[in-house]
């Protein structure tokens, strides 16, 4: 029998600011706040195309600190669609992203932070994409990231 880690399932966000990173999750990235299973702390489950992929706890009523970022994960990864329709998204509210092409050509990538400083890259498959939205290629782009 063969064994596989498989696909990620979600992430979670510890956060002393729940309904603004709710709020970021909703209006900026277009996931929906949906059913969570009744837990004794106060949070959020984040859904896209039906899955709840982003998690969110709700450490306002603790001592737990809040993070300033992702600690030692660099960033969380999405497979998306629609790379112009975020682009446009993103600008319509005013949120500072960087957007990209993977040196070779075939995958191009959206960086935004979410409200806890999180880095969400959001991959699009060039082919599945509309030719003329291509960004820039980074060829010297080799282990770096964007800082904005």
């Amino acid at each position: 029998m063969g064994v596989s880690v498989g696909v990620l399932d979600h992430f979670n966000i510890r956060t002393r600011n729940l309904q603004e990173t709710v709020r970021f999750y909703e209006d900026v990235l277009g996931l929906e706040n949906g059913d969570r299973p009744n837990f004794a702390f106060p949070g959020a489950w984040m859904y896209s195309e039906g899955r709840p992929v982003v998690h969110l706890v709700d450490i306002s009523p603790t001592s737990e600190a809040q993070k300033p970022d992702s600690g030692v994960v660099h960033h969380v990864a999405f497979v998306s669609r629609g790379f112009a329709g975020m682009k446009a998204r993103l600008a319509a509210k005013g949120m500072p992203f960087d957007a990209r092409q993977v040196p070779g050509g075939e995958l191009w990538q959206i960086f935004v932070r979410d409200p806890n400083g999180v880095m969400i890259e959001l991959n699009y498959e060039a082919a599945k994409e509309q030719a003329e939205d291509a960004p820039d290629e980074n060829s010297g782009d080799v282990g770096t990231m964007v800082a904005f």
